[in-house]
């Protein structure tokens, strides 16, 4: 592991933006093979329902059942695992799910309206989702993390049923993923996975109801599926890669940020940590501290090919401009590892996450701080934000004229209606005019 190399940046050298560029470039596009078996299965369970959804879970996970029914895990089962993993583990996850409910508890809307001069009433209507559909991942990646940080905030917003898939390859249950669910609240669990999984989400089977949204994450298969069925049903995101940008101005301790870069290169090959700081000898010091500990890390293999393939350490004249690097990058989960966090943090308009301060590391917003770990990636956060209780609710406009008011706006809109050659449009307003108040004018 000594050979490894992380590249070196500065933002002072001539072809800086390009080669940030490049560096963070990430190929998302979907491998044809790949796309072409998603369409077929999409396609077949679309068509075929239970029936297709057992043959491609028996031919993928090696799981045989005679109906879906069968692979329908029930409330029982779930409180069952709930009460048999060791009591550290359902402490721990109570203990987040109880941060993560208080935390999405602030996020919820309420509806509204107000009322014009002439009795007009104009507001907006907040409802929850009837159906949600979260994917877990299953087998060897299992995330009862995912299933909090999914559920809870579909359960806060009010969705009516939340219904869970969860892959078991070849029978195998994960009990920490069930003991979550059933802290959660989700409400029916279906061991099924893969791109026939989302198919049953967005179309339906006999068995499988059809949700309204699915969220959660996935392999290539899931989230090449997930942007198939997008417009049958809504979807969270596309993720990309896990990323970390850490800005430090040189005073916390190197072998703390060598281990937070690591904890998003665990994830895989592809994830990205970057550390900016202005401080030289400081980047120096925490390469020293990755050649010393990646030797203990289990991951140590694919810590050391993320870093090398995509990892950079970025040094900058001041942490303002670290702060508009951070901004050209829009990272997923962005540390600011400096002694005042705060005001740092008002220079920062692009980020899914911000931990502030040496003591926050990222690994906490993952598990327990309470927000949300579902983050936008590579630089969506310039436009996108963590899942939340508002991605289970949605708005409807409310309209309500009294007849002062269809009078008066009702002449405005037969104005714009004829400049836009759409005479029913106007005419419809125009009915509601008070062609006697008119004729008095």
């Amino acid at each position: 592991m000594t050979d490894l190399a992380i590249t070196r940046l500065s933002a002072a050298q001539a072809d800086f933006d390009t080669t940030l560029t490049r560096l963070l470039a990430w190929d998302d596009s979907v491998d044809h093979q790949v796309n072409e078996s998603v369409r077929h299965i999409l396609a077949e369970v679309k068509r075929r329902g239970d029936a297709a959804v057992l043959e491609f879970t028996e031919k993928f996970d090696k799981l045989k059942a005679v109906s879906v029914a069968d692979l329908e895990i029930s409330s029982e089962r779930l409180h069952e695992a709930l009460n048999g993993i060791p009591q550290a583990q359902r402490e721990a996850l109570e203990h987040a799910a109880e941060r993560v409910r208080d935390y999405h508890q602030r996020q919820l809307q309420s509806s509204w309206q107000y009322e014009d001069a002439d009795g007009t009433v104009l507001g907006q209507k907040v409802t929850p989702l009837d159906r949600a559909g979260l994917y877990v991942p299953g087998g060897k990646a299992a995330y009862p993390s995912s299933v909090l940080m999914n559920a809870i905030p579909a359960k806060v917003a009010g969705v009516g049923e939340v219904i869970m898939v969860v892959p078991t390859p070849a029978g195998v249950v994960n009990e920490m993923v069930l003991a979550a669910a059933a802290i959660a609240g989700v409400d029916r669990v279906f061991t099924l996975g893969g791109a026939q999984a989302v198919a049953a989400l967005a179309y339906g089977t006999e068995t499988v109801p059809a949700v309204d949204k699915i969220v959660g994450p996935g392999n290539i298969f899931v989230a090449t599926a997930k942007r198939e069925v997008f417009g049958v049903v809504g979807i969270d995101m596309i993720a990309g890669p896990s990323e970390i940008l850490i800005i430090c101005d040189g005073l916390t301790d190197p072998d703390w940020i060598a281990m937070d870069l690591f904890s998003q290169a665990e994830h895989d090959e592809q994830a990205q940590s970057i550390l900016i700081s202005p401080d030289k000898a400081f980047l120096d010091a925490v390469e020293a501290s990755i050649l010393k500990l990646l030797p203990t890390m289990e991951r140590a293999d694919i810590i050391a090919e993320s870093l090398t393939c995509r990892g950079a350490f970025i040094e900058v004249s001041d942490l303002a401009e670290a702060a508009r690097i951070s901004n050209r990058i829009a990272p997923e989960h962005l540390e600011l590892s400096v002694a005042e966090p705060a005001a740092l943090a008002d220079q920062i308009r692009h980020a899914g996450a911000i931990f502030m301060g040496r003591h926050t590391a990222e690994a906490l917003g993952d598990y327990c701080a309470g927000p949300n770990h579902v983050l936008p990636t590579s630089g969506t956060a310039r436009f996108s934000s963590p899942l939340g209780v508002y991605d289970f609710q949605k708005r409807s406009s409310l309209i309500g004229f009294s007849a002062a008011g269809a009078d008066r706006l009702g002449r405005v809109a037969s104005v714009l209606a004829r400049g836009e050659g759409l005479t029913a449009h106007a005419r419809s307003a125009e009915y509601r005019v008070n062609r006697e108040r008119e004729a008095g004018q």
